[in-house]
């Protein structure tokens, strides 16, 4: 098995890390292994420093290299740990500055407009309705929707059940809305979908498996059409969305925490920078010495 591949492997079991995170993993460090023109392993400092030079040289973004840069010291301190490596050829390397980015949102008027753009009156349009409101009501990450089974829903409680990153599980309210539409696309249009085939995933295709992320993502991009929105959307903007109107009425920040499953209370804070970042428009708008 090549040294990357095992690497992958090994992450997997230790950490349970998502199909999407280790084959973005495996990307950065081949395409790494591809610069160098020799296997990482056998990269030294200087070799690593050259391929920083080259990604500035190049024009690329300050936070794809600090990602970039951040996966190469994980591979890096693993194969120390596992005595391949006797000492990390990364470690003197230093993170491009980066300033801090503020997620793209929606206003909850345009949230209205795209949460109703799918058409109710189909199988499918009924089912992305559906989709779209558990996603903004819960602020779930696209991946966490599409993998959602049937017994990850307790409409008599008003929860969902979500294992998030690093399969930890959270709760999360739903809220009427989804809830009832969720009821109602399960009750018809999840049936008609199916056709008489089985399947343990909460939202399915007319093939009977599980949607996918990528196809929901395109979905999400032609109802922003539909709906006459042209900002520039993320696979996250409905989830920055329900974490930044939660915070705009007055919801405590530790709460939006546990309801997107940040680890750190730092990530979701982030958030508050938006809020403010709102406020200071809307002063700089409409008061008469803005």
């Amino acid at each position: 098995m090549q040294p990357i591949d095992q690497y992958i492997d090994e992450l997997w079991l230790e950490r349970g890390l998502s199909e999407n995170t280790l084959a973005a993993y495996r990307r950065d460090l081949l395409a790494a292994e591809q610069l160098l023109g020799k296997p990482l392993l056998e990269a030294r400092a200087s070799d690593l420093a050259a391929c920083l030079s080259e990604r500035v040289a190049q024009g690329i973004k300050p936070r794809s290299t600090a990602r970039w840069l951040s996966c190469l010291r994980g591979y890096y301190r693993h194969a120390v740990r596992k005595g391949r490596l006797e000492e990390d050829p990364s470690s003197s390397l230093s993170l491009p500055k980066l300033g801090r980015a503020l997620p793209g949102t929606l206003s909850g008027e345009e949230v209205d407009r795209l949460l109703t753009a799918p058409d109710a009156d189909t199988p499918e349009g009924l089912r992305d309705r559906a989709m779209l409101e558990v996603l903004y009501a819960c602020g779930l990450r696209i991946s966490e929707l599409v993998s959602l089974p049937v017994v990850a829903i307790n409409l008599r409680q008003g929860v969902v059940r979500v294992v998030g990153k690093g399969a930890k599980e959270r709760l999360v309210p739903m809220g009427e809305r989804a809830m009832s539409l969720v009821e109602d696309y399960f009750a018809s249009a999840r049936v008609v979908l199916l056709n008489g085939r089985a399947s343990e995933a909460l939202f399915v295709t007319r093939r009977g498996s599980a949607m996918s992320r990528q196809n929901f993502w395109y979905a999400i991009k032609r109802y922003a059409l539909v709906a006459d929105i042209h900002k520039s959307l993320s696979p996250h903007t409905l989830r920055h969305a329900f974490a930044t109107h939660l915070l705009d009425n007055g919801a405590d920040l530790r709460a939006v925490q546990m309801m997107l499953g940040h680890s750190d209370l730092s990530t979701t804070q982030i958030y508050t920078h938006v809020a403010q970042a709102r406020l200071k428009a809307l002063h700089s708008t409409h008061h008469p010495r803005g």
